[in-house]
């Protein structure tokens, strides 16, 4: 089974992104727009000598600038989910990365390295070429630069467990200054709502999976796993393995999220009126609250609470 990647869309892009009838269209941008402004910064050391750094930009010249579309290894990454997604509101892409390579042959699909700091391999071929100047030193440098440049980011993007697809200029469409790829449908595996979408979202979404001859998932926020999970059409209960998205047979059977011990109920769905009512006499501030004094009982630790912290900042 082919690994899949994954792309976040904000609802707001809905009809843009699956308005086709058989295909899907994505944004692509080049280097020197990305959203991380220090990329380049990891390809060489800046501080290096300038006569250095002179004979770099001679040789390495300007980065040729090809159309990327980013992608995640992922789709329970929540951030990407709140960044990309509006806020869980909007939609995941499935795709099938062979039929990816399949349809766009020159296509180069690579996954992003995170440092905070220049490759030693580029510093060391740069002095190589600088101080020795034979051919393959300046090829290998080139193709170092151009590597580090398009795969490489800082540590603290890490979390988007980020893959990119690179496509020639002539795969894309220009629309005003919006450089546009058009992918087959064949290669969309699922679509993935999520869980804050609306209706009028999820019945689009889920038209299209029906029209593509895709899968249909949902993203779920459990209650016993900071993991998000998904369920299909007909509510079946699916988690992902780190390359797929999987049907679980191991769930609750009240609400469905996966269990990782053999029960029949997650711990919370487990709850009835006694374990409430025990709950309730062991709550002590339940008393402090039937006599009125819990407001003023906590107004007073909070005083004692931020005292001591004032303290400490004084020390």
């Amino acid at each position: 089974m082919s690994n899949n990647i994954y792309k976040f869309v904000d609802s707001e892009y809905l009809d843009k992104v699956l308005g086709a009838d058989d295909k899907v269209t994505l944004k692509c941008s080049f280097p020197k727009d990305f959203n991380d402004p220090y990329e380049l910064f990891l390809t060489v050391n800046y501080k290096e000598k300038p006569e250095i750094l002179a004979f770099y930009s001679d040789v390495v010249g300007q980065l040729p600038q090809l159309p990327t579309t980013c992608f995640s290894r992922s789709p329970t990454v929540l951030p990407m989910w709140a960044h990309y997604a509006r806020n869980l509101q909007g939609f995941a892409i499935e795709f099938d990365e062979e039929k990816l390579k399949k349809y766009f042959k020159k296509s180069a699909l690579g996954d992003v390295d995170y440092q905070d700091a220049p490759d030693e391999d580029i510093s060391d071929m740069l002095y190589r070429a600088y101080g020795i100047g034979k051919f393959r030193y300046f090829y290998l440098l080139r193709e170092y630069v151009f590597s580090a440049a398009y795969y490489t980011k800082a540590t603290c993007w890490s979390y988007e467990q980020e893959r990119r697809m690179l496509v020639e200029r002539s795969d894309t469409r220009q629309v005003d200054n919006l450089m546009l790829l058009e992918v087959p449908m064949d290669c969309i595996s699922a679509l993935i709502c999520g869980p804050r979408a609306s209706l009028d979202t999820i019945n689009w979404v889920r038209s299209k999976a029906i029209q593509f001859g895709c899968k249909y998932f949902e993203l779920k926020i459990g209650k016993s796993s900071a993991v998000p999970f998904f369920t299909d059409l007909e509510d079946n209960p699916y988690i992902f393995d780190g390359k797929n998205i999987e049907r679980s047979f191991q769930f609750c059977a009240s609400c469905k999220e996966p269990l990782y011990i053999e029960a029949e109920q997650c711990s919370w769905c487990q709850i009835d009126e006694s374990h409430k009512t025990s709950a309730a006499n062991r709550n002590a501030y339940r008393m402090l609250d039937q006599h009125g004094m819990l407001k003023d009982y906590i107004k007073g630790m909070d005083e004692i609470t931020y005292s001591k912290q004032d303290n400490k900042l004084e020390d």
